[in-house]
């Protein structure tokens, strides 16, 4: 079986167009590995490939849950082997592409690794929730959702129990089954999008500008209008959250769209702190250009084994 080529990096390194140029070049389809994409009307704050490069190559994983759905890990997972499966049927390359860090340690190393550290938000979340029911309750609660883990928690083992519940609402996988399960990693060339670090906040700000001139306000807008919850994870997104604020009257207009700007900043430095700690990743300076970016990995993926 050829190794999966995985596209990887943080916000605005152009890793779409890069591996779009790839999969033109190695006759390829694109698994994306983002979890904003994941939902279909999230288009414009996603940065999903739009129609034309769609056209160019086929997509998958873009617009398969609706923004009040739970999409988790372990689903990502579910269905990128099954395109898999179905790209190679049809004798095409697998490249997977996209910022996601926890999809892509789902994908390519199971549940062999320990689960993924607590997410800020959803920490604070189940912190809240076990100061509002009590530890003994939201143990019995775990018990539905992970026997295994309840039984080897006290009731009154707050942090434990909190634990067990933000790592299932981040992966959709029991923490015991993180704690047991091994699955052989799956070979892939992990190729990681870098760039000065100047350069990609002046990236970042330019695309959230392109964003809103393209219509990121009506998109927020007419979401709210169909009726999803601001307080679904789905909208809970870069961009999605600073506008929902404007729309409800919390913040005014320059400081959404700064704090927008400010928090895609912290986020890209986050995703680099995790891309960091994940073995076997060859990094290569995204600011030559897609075009010589994508050049420079296919050469490289050419004497690596003639891909």
């Amino acid at each position: 079986m050829q190794p999966l080529i995985v596209i990887l990096g943080p916000t605005a390194t152009g890793k779409t167009e890069v591996g779009i140029l790839l999969a033109e070049r190695m006759d390829g389809e694109i698994i994306s590995a983002d979890s904003s994409a994941v939902y279909r009307g999230l288009d414009i704050g996603s940065a999903k490939p739009s129609p034309e490069e769609q056209r160019r190559v086929r997509f998958h994983l873009i617009d398969v849950a609706d923004p009040d759905e739970v999409f988790t890990a372990a689903k990502f997972r579910e269905l990128a082997l099954e395109a898999m499966d179905a790209i190679r049927q049809r004798g095409k390359r697998v490249l997977i592409v996209g910022g996601t860090g926890l999809y892509l340690r789902v994908l390519l190393h199971g549940f062999s690794l320990a689960p993924p550290p607590a997410d800020p938000e959803v920490r604070a979340r189940w912190k809240a929730e076990v100061e509002r029911v009590g530890a003994p309750a939201l143990h019995e609660r775990l018990k539905q959702i992970d026997p295994i883990a309840a039984a080897r928690i006290h009731p009154n083992d707050a942090m434990r129990i909190t634990r067990a519940f933000e790592v299932y609402e981040m992966t959709g996988v029991p923490i015991s089954q993180w704690q047991q399960h091994a699955a052989a990693e799956m070979p892939a060339i992990k190729i990681g999008l870098t760039m000065p670090r100047e350069r990609l906040y002046q990236r970042i700000e330019q695309r959230v500008d392109q964003m809103i001139a393209r219509g990121m306000l009506q998109e927020v807008q007419n979401l709210l209008q169909k009726g999803y919850n601001p307080e679904q994870p789905a909208l809970k997104g870069l961009g999605y959250r600073h506008l929902i604020g404007y729309i409800q009257g919390r913040t005014g207009w320059d400081e959404a769209v700064q704090l927008w700007k400010r928090d895609t900043r912290r986020f890209a430095k986050r995703q680099l702190t995790w891309f960091r700690k994940e073995p076997g990743i060859r990094w290569i300076d995204a600011s030559q250009g897609s075009e010589k970016t994508a050049e420079t990995i296919h050469t490289l993926l050419m004497e690596q084994g003639g891909f």
